[in-house]
């Protein structure tokens, strides 16, 4: 059997437990660390054990336990930093205070690009498309494979839950739009790593999600 296009290994980081991944195309070996929160030896370890060349980080919004290694890492590994979406810039200019209470070194930084929804981000011969899902944070935005199937979704959606509104500047209904007019469309058969917690596809959340299930949205 040929190998996929895309491999991807979960290394949970910081005492959050926030699922960075560690992306490659296998063509090129070339990859890509998304949402480096924190546990960087751990991170550069696993690359190296993979034999995966780092070109870039990849962020889906700016909470410490998802980018306050980033800026680091970024510096340590010589690589461009892209996303999240400029909305954002409010959370990543606090990661330093944010870090001192959480336990987790933080610090803030500009990113190489923003994205915006509608962009392509690449990985080696990969290409991810850029989908802006606010709600749980202003600026946070979704990466997607479709030839894989696969997106990865930070902490818009997790396994049987949604991301947290409750936050500065969250919003419920635009979390629940993001989730149903940015993610459904991209397939039940989609398997996504979400920010925290196992995997799942968007066709089991829409089964059993009790927050963004069909049947929760329709009573």
């Amino acid at each position: 059997m040929s190998e996929p296009p895309l491999k991807a290994a979960i290394i949970p980081v910081t005492p959050l437990q926030q699922n960075c991944t560690l992306l490659w195309c296998t063509a090129t070996m070339r990859g890509a660390f998304v949402d480096p929160g924190g546990d960087l030896p751990r991170l550069k370890a696993a690359a190296t054990q993979a034999g995966v060349t780092i070109e870039k980080i990849l962020l889906t919004h700016g909470h410490i336990d998802h980018c306050g290694g980033a800026g680091i890492l970024a510096e340590e590994l010589g690589v461009p930093i892209e996303g999240p979406h400029e909305a954002d810039i409010y959370w990543i200019s606090r990661l330093a205070d944010d870090g001192a209470k959480y336990g987790i070194a933080g610090r803030s930084f500009e990113p190489s690009r923003w994205l915006a929804d509608g962009d392509q981000a690449s990985v080696g011969e990969l290409t991810f498309d850029v989908r802006h899902c606010p709600g749980h944070t202003p600026g946070h935005v979704v990466f997607h494979h479709p030839e894989s199937r696969f997106a990865l979704v930070g902490d818009v959606l997790f396994r049987g839950s949604v991301g947290r509104w409750d936050f500065p500047h969250g919003d419920q209904q635009q979390l629940i739009r993001s989730i149903t007019t940015r993610l459904w469309p991209m397939g039940d058969d989609t398997a996504f790593v979400p920010g925290h917690g196992p995997m799942s596809t968007f066709g089991h959340e829409r089964r059993t999600n009790p927050f963004v299930g069909d049947a929760a949205l329709a009573a």
